[in-house]
């Protein structure tokens, strides 16, 4: 681990968009406010553009490794109910090459944070079973099936594992993130400059 710490998102084609952008958002302005971490985009292969549910073009910084010296990985959502396999959480959730990767930062160190259905790739990694978790309403039911221990709150917080419930539940998983790992003042700054009010919702177990 460096003395900077270092977040990556995961983006992949279909990724419901303020899944990962709210986060992002958050992140980086915890950066500007003194969080010392880098932040960066990540797809799950080499590309120069990722396409997201509502056809938002991002350009990753690079592709997801094992080898990655990764603190943190955010994995967003997007498209589970759609039941399309090209594409989205659901396709994600069923490439055992991702998942081989995300259980191995996993074991190395880095703490996961999904958001809304993002949780059900980190079911699909084995990363649930047991666990206290979360993700969007829509799919608490095959969540609870997968034999996590559904719990009713927004931000869910299992030590190394954090699931967030639907979309903008993200931005408030973020901002617990941050709270956590560097201070309730930085966090304070980045909600109060982004006008957004924070959801006290958090279950920690």
């Amino acid at each position: 681990m460096t003395d900077t710490d270092s977040l990556a998102i995961l983006v992949f084609d279909g990724f419901e968009e303020l899944d990962a952008i709210g986060p992002y958002e958050v992140f980086q302005g915890a950066r500007a406010a003194g969080a010392d971490w880098t932040v960066e985009l990540l797809a799950t292969a080499e590309t120069d553009l990722v396409s997201a549910a509502y056809d938002l073009r991002v350009e990753p910084e690079g592709a997801l490794s094992a080898a990655a010296d990764l603190d943190y990985l955010v994995v967003p959502g997007g498209g589970w109910n759609d039941g399309g396999e090209s594409a989205g959480a659901r396709a994600l959730a069923r490439d055992e090459g991702v998942l081989d990767v995300i259980r191995a930062l996993h074991e190395g160190g880095a703490t996961l944070l999904s958001v809304c259905t993002g949780a059900m790739v980190l079911e699909a990694a084995g990363l649930l079973d047991g666990r206290p978790a979360v993700t969007h309403r829509s799919a608490l039911e095959e969540l609870r099936e997968a034999d996590a221990e559904v719990v009713d709150a927004r931000v869910v917080d299992d030590g190394d594992v954090i699931t967030a419930g639907g979309i903008t539940a993200g931005i408030d998983a973020a901002l617990w993130l941050v709270e956590r790992e560097w201070g309730s003042d930085i966090a304070t700054t980045v909600a109060e400059t982004m006008e957004y009010e924070r959801s006290t919702d958090v279950y920690r177990s």
